[in-house]
């Protein structure tokens, strides 16, 4: 069988989750992308941080201000996180939904004909398995990139501090 076969036996929650997994890698592939950009950019933008709060803030006031700063250009970096974060919440929740209604269906199919043909039977269990595949398909990778990109959001974050603030002090 092949794969779109499977996707069309899943049903529209297999097709929802397809849709959320094209969405989600590319904001997976992008993120990786700006971040690797910015990473080769840290030593510049440390610079230029710390001369901006040189010119703008003068004494104790300007490590305060730069770390707003250092803040704000990382919080410019989680642009998409959420997206890749909500995908990995919610493919495993549109799987389990899948998987009532395939039940569901099955249940109907045994109440209206009895268990006389199995294959009937068999097409609502069939959907249960594909759409919990499905989800956990497309959870659990999206969940592994979004705590990598996390983390390295936080690596970066410190790095910059590390640059920016002993410029600010003298150092």
């Amino acid at each position: 069988m092949r794969l779109i076969d499977y996707v069309n036996q899943g049903g529209s929650i297999t097709w929802i989750l397809v849709v959320m997994n094209i969405i989600g890698l590319s904001m997976v592939s992008w993120r990786f992308w700006v971040l690797k950009d910015f990473t080769k950019n840290t030593a510049n933008l440390a610079d230029d941080l710390a001369s901006e709060v040189k010119k703008t803030v003068q004494g104790s006031d300007g490590m305060s201000y730069a770390k707003d700063m250092i803040t704000a250009k990382v919080s410019e970096l989680e642009y998409g996180m959420t997206v890749i974060k909500v995908i990995a919440t919610i493919a495993p929740l549109l799987g389990l939904l899948g998987t009532v209604l395939g039940i569901f269906e099955a249940f109907q199919v045994i109440a209206a004909k009895g268990l006389n043909n199995p294959g009937e039977f068999a097409s609502g269990i069939s959907l249960a398995l594909i759409t919990t595949i499905a989800g956990l398909i497309v959870s659990i990778p999206h969940y592994i990139a979004h705590n990598f990109l996390s983390g390295k959001l936080d690596r970066l974050e410190i790095n910059l501090e590390k640059l920016v603030l002993p410029k600010l002090a003298g150092k």
